[in-house]
């Protein structure tokens, strides 16, 4: 074995460029960093290009999948109507210098880009602030995780912190199930910024239609788990999808929303 791959996120507690350090001291080739990462192929076998249509072998599952999320998105947006509206006008009265919905372009399957809907859970000029914060180094994530997440952002709204931690933030997203961008259940949506620096092992997320809510999602506290640790959830979904594992995803999100431990 002549080279060492590690991860961009964490893996063991260990950023990747101490363990890029650590493996050319021991008199290893590394390949540049930012472009490595642990290939699990003990658990996940080799890695899938993104033109692999995964669940062609599940078809049943698939077509199952399909048509539960446009019918359980159709009666969510039906019974949640009310609650969507008062959102609205409360995310309003906080911050009346934008609308309450926030689009913003993701990527979904097989790398193709999308308009993603949300209510808006941070002030109007959010994206300026962001980019004077990233200039001035305020990060709680280690250097090499690409996703873009601050300890008590102060950009946040007082409502946006609210919706965040029950996630209400996302129920927009049903539109975009409807839609065929997204699924009930399936590995977030990053931006495109973020995923131009994604390795080809987490570049696998993207074999399936993202979701709602995921591992990662339901996971109690979940901006505190490590970068490899998400991509390493999101590729065990997608080995492993199944109607009753989704069915478990999902009964675990609604636990996550009505005890507000999701951020």
């Amino acid at each position: 074995m002549d080279t060492v791959f590690t991860d961009i996120g964490v893996a063991n507690g260990e950023s990747s460029s101490v363990q890029v350090r650590n493996a050319k001291e021991s008199g290893f080739d590394c390949p540049e960093k930012n472009k490595v990462v642990v290939q699990d192929t003990g658990e996940f076998g080799e890695i899938l290009p993104l033109s692999t249509d995964i669940l062609k072998k599940r078809p049943v599952y698939s077509f199952i999948k399909r048509v539960a999320d446009v019918t359980l998105s159709i009666l969510a947006l039906t019974v949640l109507f009310p609650l969507m509206v008062g959102v609205a006008i409360a995310i309003y009265i906080d911050d009346p210098k934008a609308g309450p919905i926030f689009v913003q372009e993701r990527v979904g399957k097989n790398g193709n880009k999308f308009k993603i809907y949300k209510f808006r859970s941070m002030v109007h000029n959010a994206e300026e602030l962001k980019k004077m914060m990233q200039a001035m180094g305020y990060t709680m994530k280690e250097p090499e995780d690409p996703t873009y997440k601050v300890e008590n952002d102060l950009r946040i709204t007082r409502m946006g912190r609210f919706i965040r931690k029950t996630s209400i933030d996302e129920l927009p997203q049903l539109v975009n199930v409807i839609k065929g961008d997204m699924s009930i259940v399936g590995p977030r949506p990053l931006v495109t910024s973020e995923v131009e620096r994604f390795d080809d092992f987490s570049m696998q997320r993207h074999l399936v239609r993202p979701g709602l809510t995921c591992y990662w999602q339901c996971t109690k506290d979940r901006d505190k788990v490590h970068f490899g640790d998400w991509m390493r959830m999101d590729i065990k979904y997608i080995h492993n999808c199944n109607v009753w594992e989704d069915i478990k995803i999902i009964c675990k999100t609604f636990r996550i929303v009505f005890t507000a431990n999701g951020n």
